[in-house]
Parts: C-alpha cells; sequence; structure tokens
C-alpha cells in the first residue's frame, strides 16, 4: 500500500514542472507511505512520476518505486497488492526473456508482465491496485484502477497537463487555483452520500472509475473498461445443485483469504462478530503458526441505536484460537477525530463509520500489524442487508403491468393532498418515469425533497435535472449484459459499480491509511465476485433467509450462533449523541453552510433539525457543511 502521484503533458509547453512540483504532491501522502518517497522524471520532461512507499511486499531497497525495466523505457509508480504476483513471476521466467532486479517484488511483476503482453496483462493480475505506467517506446502514460474500485486514483487538467494522485489533497498542492464546489456533484451527493461516476465534489478534478484504464498519448485522453463482472459470470454455476455452489463459494473464498495473507509484514483480522469478519479470522486461522491477531471496537456503553457486539466478537476469536484486542468509543473520541476525519476523506464520506474504521485501524495499528483484512463486500454480494426486502417487495409491485399514465395520475393526487414530500411518492415518480425503485444501498434524500433542500438558484439550475442520470450507464449497462435481470442482480450491481467503491471502500482507504494501514478485502477478491454475481437468485434469497447461500457455505466454518444471530452491522450511536452536543454542533454547521455556500435553502436545513429521527440524515450534511469550511471556505 502507497501513494502515487505523477503527470504528463498534453500539449507543448514551456511550463518547466519537476522533482519539486511531484514532491509537493508527495508530500500530502506522508501517511500512505512512510517508508520512504522517490521521483522521476522523464528526460524530456514528458511525464514525471512520484511514490510514497509502505513496505508491504519485498522490503528491499531494490523493491522501490518509481520502478523501471532494464532498458529504463518503461517506468511504474504503484499502489496496492498484486496476490498472485510469485505465479505470474514464474510464468515470466519460463517464457525467458526478463531480467530481475528483486527477490519476489510485485511491483516489477507489473513491469515484466506489460513488457511481455502489453495493456492484457491487466487479465492476469489478482488484486488491488492504483498503477500509473509510463511507456517510453511511444510516450503513452497508462492510468488503471483495479476491478472492484479498492484503491483510489485522481486526476485533473489544467494548464496543459494532466496531474494524478492518490490523493485530493496532493492535486490541490500543484494545482494553482482556489478549489470550487462542484454543483451538480453536490447535488448527486444529496442522494447517494457520495459523488457516484467520475466525478468528485471538487470542479475539475475526476477520479478513474473501477475496471477502466486511461490511455494519455499525444495529448489524447481514451478511457477504456477493461472489466465488468457481466463479461465474467460463468454460465456452468447457474445450473449447478446447491451442494456443488456451497463448495465452490467455500473454496474460493478460503483462496482469496489465503492469498491476501501474502506479505513480509505482520496481518491482522477486522473482527465485529458478524458472519463476514467471522469467516475472513477463521479461514485465516486454519494455516500459518501462531494465533492471528484480531480487532474490534465498540462503544463506552449500549445505546437504543446501537448496541456493541463486542461479546460475539470475542467468543469468535476465542473459537479460532486469535489475540483478540478491542477499544470502547464514547462521544469525545468523534469530536477529537473530527477535523483529522475531514482531512482524510479528502471529500466527504458521509458514513460516519468511518470514525470506527479508523479507530480499529489505529488498535491494529498501535498493536503492530500492518496489514488487516476486513469484511467488506459480502452483504452487496449476497443480499445481506435487511432494507433490501422492503425495495425487493416495491421493485417487484413496480414491475406490475400498470400503464405509466395511471402512476402519473397517482402523482398527480399526491401533490394535491399535499404528500409530495412523502417516501412512496418518490417510488411512485421513478415507476412512472421508467427508472428502477432502486438506485443504491445508501440513499440519502429523494428527488423531491432535495429540490425543497437547495437554494434557489440551484433549485431553477437543476429543475429538470434527476441524479439518476449519474447511475443510467450503469443501469444500461445491466439491461445490455446480465444473464439473470432480476431486481437482487440490478441492485448487487449498481452497489458493486457505485456504493461499494466510492462510499464504503474508500472509507477503509482513507481511514486506515491516516494510520499507515493496508486493508485487504477477501469477499472482493474479482474471482469471487464473479463466482457469487453467477448465482441464481432463487439461492441467494431462499426461504426469504438473507445471505442464505453464504450461510449455508460457512456452516462449520464459524458457530451457527454467529451464523444465526440477527444482522445489526458495523454502525454509530449518530441517533442517541444527536441529543446532545453533536446535535448543537451539526445545526450550527450546516446552517453557516446554507449560509455562507448559497447552495442549501437555510430555512428547510434549520427545520430538518427539529426533527431528532433525522440524525444520521443530517449527519450527511454535517459532514458536507465539514468538507466545504476546511477546503472551500478555508477554516475548520
Amino acid at each position: 500500500m502507497c501513494g502515487i502521484c505523477g503527470f504528463t503533458k498534453l500539449e507543448p509547453t514551456t511550463s518547466r514542472i519537476g522533482t519539486e512540483y511531484l514532491k509537493a504532491m508527495n508530500d500530502q501522502m506522508l501517511l500512505r507511505g512512510p517508508n520512504g518517497g522517490n521521483e522521476w522524471l522523464e528526460p524530456r520532461n514528458q511525464c514525471g512520476l512520484g511514490h510514497r512507499r509502505l513496505s508491504i511486499i519485498d522490503l528491499s531497497e531494490n523493491a522501490f518505486q518509481p520502478m523501471s525495466n532494464e532498458d529504463g523505457r518503461i517506468v511504474v509508480s504503484f499502489n496496492g497488492e498484486i496476490y498472485n504476483h510469485a505465479d505470474i513471476r514464474r510464468e515470466l521466467e519460463n517464457l525467458g526473456g526478463h531480467t530481475w532486479k528483486t527477490d519476489h517484488s510485485d511491483t516489477e511483476v507489473i513491469l515484466h508482465a506489460y513488457e511481455q503482453w502489453g495493456m492484457d496483462c491487466l487479465e492476469k493480475f489478482r488484486g488491488m491496485f492504483a498503477i500509473a505506467l509510463w511507456d517510453g517506446r511511444d510516450d503513452t502514460l497508462y492510468l488503471i484502477r483495479d476491478r472492484i474500485g479498492i484503491k483510489p486514483l485522481y486526476y485533473t487538467t489544467y494548464n496543459g497537463i494532466l496531474t494524478f494522485a492518490s490523493e485530493i489533497k496532493a492535486l490541490l498542492a500543484v494545482v494553482d487555483r482556489k478549489p470550487e464546489i462542484n454543483e451538480q456533484a453536490m447535488y448527486d451527493y444529496l442522494s447517494f452520500l457520495t459523488t457516484p461516476g467520475e466525478d468528485t465534489l471538487f470542479a475539475g478534478i475526476k477520479k478513474l472509475r473501477p475496471g477502466y484504464f486511461l490511455q494519455i498519448r499525444g495529448g489524447h485522453i481514451r478511457a477504456v473498461r477493461y472489466w465488468d463482472v457481466w463479461d465474467h459470470t460463468r454460465p456452468e454455476v447457474y445450473t449447478a445443485d446447491e451442494e456443488s455452489i456451497k463448495e465452490m463459494l467455500l473454496a474460493e473464498l478460503r483462496t482469496a483469504v489465503q492469498l491476501r495473507k501474502e506479505a513480509d509484514v505482520p496481518v491482522g483480522v477486522f473482527l465485529s462478530g458478524g458472519i463476514d469478519s467471522s469467516t475472513n479470522a477463521a479461514l485465516f486461522s486454519e494455516t500459518g503458526t501462531g494465533a492471528v491477531k484480531t480487532f474490534c471496537i465498540g462503544y463506552d456503553h449500549d445505546y437504543s441505536s446501537y448496541q456493541n457486539e463486542t461479546a460475539y466478537a470475542r467468543k469468535m476469536a476465542e473459537f479460532c484460537g486469535a489475540e483478540y484486542h478491542e477499544r470502547l468509543l464514547n462521544q469525545d473520541d468523534l469530536f477529537s477525530f473530527l477535523p483529522e476525519m475531514v482531512r482524510l476523506q479528502d471529500e466527504p464520506i458521509a458514513d460516519p463509520v468511518c470514525v470506527p474504521v479508523y479507530y480499529v485501524s489505529k488498535l491494529a495499528r498501535d498493536n503492530g500489524v500492518i496489514v488487516a483484512q476486513v469484511g467488506e463486500g459480502s452483504d452487496e454480494l449476497f443480499w445481506g442487508y435487511e432494507g433490501w426486502k422492503h425495495f425487493l417487495r416495491l421493485s417487484k409491485a413496480n414491475a406490475l403491468p400498470v400503464p405509466a399514465f395511471i402512476k402519473r395520475a397517482g402523482l398527480g393526487l399526491l401533490n394535491l393532498a399535499g404528500r409530495g414530500d412523502r417516501n412512496y411518492y418518490e417510488f411512485l415518480r421513478r415507476g412512472a418515469g421508467g427508472e428502477p425503485v432502486f438506485w443504491a444501498g445508501a440513499e440519502a434524500f429523494y428527488e423531491t425533497e432535495k429540490k425543497l433542500m437547495v437554494s434557489e438558484r440551484l433549485r431553477r439550475e437543476l429543475k429538470d435535472y434527476s441524479s439518476f442520470e449519474a447511475i443510467r450507464p450503469t443501469y444500461n449497462t445491466f439491461r445490455a449484459k446480465a444473464w439473470e435481470q432480476s431486481h437482487l442482480n440490478w441492485m448487487s450491481y449498481v452497489d458493486l459499480r457505485h456504493r461499494l467503491p466510492e462510499l464504503l471502500l474508500m472509507r477503509v482507504d482513507k481511514m486506515s491509511m491516516g494510520v499507515s494501514l493496508e486493508c485487504r478485502v477477501p469477499f472482493l477478491d474479482h474471482k469471487f465476485v464473479e463466482l457469487a454475481m453467477s448465482i441464481p437468485e432463487r439461492l441467494k434469497t431462499k426461504n426469504h433467509v438473507s445471505k442464505y447461500i453464504l450461510k449455508e457455505t460457512v456452516r462449520g466454518v464459524i458457530p451457527d450462533e454467529l451464523i444465526d444471530r440477527k444482522k445489526q452491522g458495523f454502525g454509530v450511536p449518530v441517533h442517541d449523541w444527536f441529543a446532545g452536543r453533536l446535535g448543537t454542533e451539526m445545526r450550527k454547521e450546516v446552517n453557516f453552510f446554507a449560509k455562507e455556500s448559497g447552495l442549501l435553502d437555510e430555512s428547510y436545513t434549520d427545520h430538518l433539525f427539529d426533527d431528532a429521527s433525522k440524525g444520521h440524515r443530517l449527519w450527511y450534511l454535517f459532514n458536507l457543511a465539514l468538507w466545504w469550511k476546511m477546503f472551500v471556505y478555508g477554516d475548520l
């Protein structure tokens, strides 16, 4: 795990940028790479690459980056891990023609794999990565993001130069312009808790989408999608019996966990006591010597909105012979972390779970662990969210053969009755407009409410815009490619393309990197994802049991007590804390943002705070307000 940055010129320019430009970006990413930083400049100043290193695999100086091939014409700066690098290296050695300078660096495998197969080398990589690769043979820069989007990569074009980095802060350090808010992206943020697609909340700064690479050559930028799960699902799984599918799932998951043990530094596991993290801990403990270190976060006492799961985590640690560490948080921990949380996020990741993710990462780092396995991804692949059952019922109702004009008439009646701000109005509106009912596994505010929430100016400018446009390309791909166009497959796919990479995985990356810890995600190994998305809906929802096929797969691996207990999920007692100091602080900051930015309706947002039940939703506005105050207004 590292931080990467760099530039390439898009047009001839007298602008002389060099190592100081790269170093300014590198200096913003010290936590991503506390073990060293380096810069490389192409001799004609056409390209430059920077790197901050967190040493994980091959700790020798020979493995430092940016790294070049034998003749120096191909150079790479790489963030992440290629878990199957040893297998690829053996294949390359058997083919011959490659000279190696490291013992077992996965970075060097990327170089020689590209030499051998060109961009087809990506098909070989099993891992998480953000890669910048310069090919001096034809003056081409490639920027590559892994299939699932576990590692972030941002870029901007300015004064004829394309500049990229692992963090937005690094770009802000060198781009000579005042940060401005992308107002349409903010409108989308109010739906999705993050900015979907390639947008960010910073005007002019984009992020590379998962499963894509950019080819920058001769001043032209070309985006290429190299992976989509629907191109790699397995037809034989659809017709397989339940027992066979369970065997395939367990074998693939066991492989994914074992691959993610690969490191030359200590590796641990985040453990909540739920199915996913418990399975990680159990499979991790199957091989190797010594007890795995596990880490759990709870709170100073049980709250009405969140009860601790630490007792289950302790039971699981005892079950697999693990070493167990926990920390209990209180509201003071939240407040002391808030400014740093906003700085680490770069742009709002409107999920209060950022707070416990940071503290569990710090707990692991303080106990000597440099790498941790985490459980993200399972709920999206196996229908693990209870709220999805509600959306499934709504989606089935929307699919009934009711003409659109009747739905539109229903909308008119609701408006006349003054019910146009209700949730069911929004779902009927989507159905009448030919949109799916389900947009994402986490939605903050619906379209009708957003139109009331934003300022009058923004309301006029966006009056014909719907945030569905941000996910419409994903919906079109689903309709064109999905082999089973079920409601559940749509729900899994849209979250796989948006909520997971831009919200859940982003919070893990940003918060863990805040303490120089690498996090790995076995459930999002792309081979496991391809297998999971090949399973028919009838086995994911059998007997209306959430995560049915996964639960049956891991029986015997973890205790039945953990499998059959009610799902809770990793949370924060925001609802309880909202009644005290947190609610007061949130109201102050959101009102200040509404007044000073001119983007929100002050009276409407102030009115929201009169309903304590909206505490979680108001956190999304609070996170936005704190971000704007730090990065745009310039005072936090």
